[in-house]
């Protein structure tokens, strides 16, 4: 699931930024929500596979800090990514004649920059209380299963929800890689399809 998360979102990465036509900002906020969410499922998924293959637990204090510090900024900004792409998609459909006049590059730029800066006062301070909280509380297998539902299968699918269905992210990945490549794993994924 980590190989299918990372590479699903390097190919977008690759089709919008090799591709002229992908430069809007639908897919400037699509190329930046695959980059987090690889960064967001890479703070901890190679820990927990280390730890899966050689059976020990242990991680430092600095190591769980720095960890939990990467996993909230990242996942505040995947929240805060898709808030501004629902906005990109309302402005679109609701003032398509005003979309390229509102949604210029400045804003654009702007809307990313408040993300982040958002993560630090929102996620930051709710997070250390949920992290820091007693583990007495909580039930290690639940606690397991909801901690890999949200950091790989979630991230694992935005691509496929978010862009590999878009027929012009599909084409960009026909022009960058060349069709025959994209209709032959089209097949290949077809073939596998109950």
């Amino acid at each position: 699931m980590y190989l299918v998360n990372v590479s699903g979102n390097l190919l977008i990465i690759l089709a919008i930024s090799s591709d002229s036509h992908l430069h809007t900002p639908m897919y400037f906020f699509l190329f930046n929500l695959s980059l987090v969410d690889i960064c967001f499922t890479s703070t901890t998924v190679p820990k927990m596979l280390a730890n899966i293959l050689t059976q020990n637990k242990v991680i430092t204090y600095q190591g769980c800090i720095t960890q939990m510090y990467f996993f909230l900024l990242f996942a505040g900004l995947d929240v805060c990514l898709l808030t501004v792409m629902a906005y990109d998609r309302f402005v679109a459909i609701c003032h398509p004649l005003h979309y390229a006049v509102i949604m210029n590059p400045r804003l654009c730029g702007l809307l990313i920059l408040m993300s982040w800066i958002m993560i630090v006062s929102l996620f930051y301070c709710t997070g250390l209380g949920v992290y820091l909280n007693s583990a007495a509380t909580h039930s290690s297998q639940l606690s397991a299963v909801a901690s890999v539902m949200y950091t790989v299968v979630t991230p694992m699918l935005n691509p496929f929800i978010y862009s590999l269905r878009n027929k012009d992210i599909k084409g960009g990945l026909k022009r960058v890689f060349g069709v025959e490549v994209i209709n032959r794993s089209i097949i290949l994924g077809l073939n596998k399809c109950p």
